[in-house]
């Protein structure tokens, strides 16, 4: 499962490297080309609001086959595939795959570590760093053979851990409730949740704006993209990890997303000023990996720490609506710089951004209690009152950080 999680991450970055060349073979507009990430982060979000519908009622175990099966099928035939049209429709069949994999490989990996639920979290969060990092070089290593090398790699990867999961993975336990269709829009509701999920929603506009389209005005190969991206997704990953715990532990949770996000549009507006200067796009793209690892802990944490509704049904109404700002980006921004100019559109995503605080500030109270919750559930046991309950501080704790750490990879993806 650790292995299906870094080549499903690596999946975030492996096709930057390729977007030009794919606009140049199949005479393709850069707009035409970002449909690739509309339509695969599009119908993510959409089917995040059935995945739990689906594990329910036919378990964890049967559930990623399922994933990992559109994936193989779908990787296959855009690779295989001669129209960007075409592309893009087998992209939104991998989002639906990739759908159902992410919300369920988590809490499998979990269930079936023997190292204990601190290794398996670790060995999770390990997974998501290294596919993030690694995915773009793959690609660009790949994509400089032929743009269809990575979705052939994809396919490939994906078979391997397809059939490891259908002859190693024992069965998973069905969940004792079926979720419903309607939990997750339901859950938007409630006030934290709803405001956490569009300040996320106008920051994700602004990060896919960067990921999607800034592979274009920095004129590179393949090869050299792949290495851009890969420092980006070192960062993501170590400030994920690391950065985000830091910075919390020493400023707040309040004071730190709202400095990141403030400092990220301050990135992006240096893009939008500079695209022209191939030097300082590719050192700003790089650093927003920085603003990128500390926002997706921190939110995610927050979502967990205030939403009052279980872990499957929060991340599922929390990605919906974050993957939609980051599907519309990419396509948004190929569309204003054709109308306009190449700066218009990271004007636009820095903008995005600097909403993205405004709409955070109307939930700082939410921000407080998800910080007071997080500092009770970090609590050691042994400053809990004696009881005979069952569960204890550990479990609880236990419980919130794997939400927290399903609902990340989410926000990676």
């Amino acid at each position: 499962m650790a292995f299906a999680c870094v080549v499903s991450f690596m999946g975030i970055g492996l096709v930057d490297p390729i977007l030009p060349a794919i606009s140049s073979d199949l005479h393709a507009t850069p707009s035409q080309v970002t449909l690739l990430f509309t339509s695969y982060l599009v119908v993510t979000a959409v089917a995040m609001l059935v995945t739990g519908w689906v594990s329910s009622r036919i378990g964890a175990k049967w559930t990623l086959i399922a994933g990992l099966v559109l994936i193989v099928t779908f990787s296959a035939l855009a690779g295989a595939s001669d129209s960007i049209g075409g592309i893009i429709g087998f992209r939104a069949g991998w989002g639906l795959g990739n759908a159902l994999f992410i919300a369920t490989s988590l809490a499998v990996i979990v269930a079936a570590a023997s190292g204990g639920f601190a290794g398996a979290i670790i060995l999770y969060e390990a997974a998501l760093g290294l596919g993030i990092a690694v995915g773009p070089l793959l690609g660009g290593l790949l994509g400089h053979l032929s743009w269809r090398g990575p979705f052939y790699g994809v396919a490939v990867l994906m078979g391997i851990a397809l059939l490891a999961t259908i002859t190693l993975l024992r069965p998973q336990p069905k969940p004792a409730r079926k979720t419903s269709l309607a939990d997750p829009l339901r859950a938007l509701r409630h006030r934290g949740l709803l405001i956490m999920s569009i300040t996320a929603l106008c920051y994700n506009w602004g990060f896919f704006t960067v990921l999607g389209y800034a592979p274009f005005p920095m004129g590179l190969d393949a090869i050299q993209l792949g290495l851009v991206f890969t420092g980006w997704g070192l960062l993501v990953a170590v400030f994920s990890v690391f950065g985000a715990p830091w910075l919390q532990r020493r400023l707040g949770l309040a004071p730190t997303l709202y400095g990141n996000l403030a400092l990220f549009a301050v990135d992006v507006f240096v893009i939008a000023a500079f695209t022209d200067s191939r030097a300082t796009l590719v050192t700003a793209v790089i650093v927003a990996g920085v603003f990128l690892g500390v926002n997706n802990t921190l939110t995610t944490q927050a979502v967990m720490m205030v939403s009052p509704v279980e872990r499957p049904v929060a991340s599922a109404a929390y990605g919906f609506v974050r993957f939609i700002g980051g599907g519309l980006a990419p396509f948004a921004a190929g569309k204003l710089a054709e109308h306009y100019n190449i700066h218009v559109p990271f004007l636009i995503g820095g903008c995005a951004i600097l909403l993205s605080i405004g709409i955070l500030a109307l939930g700082h109270r939410n921000l407080a209690e998800a910080e007071r919750n997080q500092a009770a559930a970090d609590a050691p046991a042994t400053d809990a009152p004696a009881t005979d309950a069952p569960a204890t501080d550990a479990d609880d704790r236990e419980a919130r950080l794997v939400e927290a750490a399903e609902i990340e990879s989410g926000a990676a993806s």
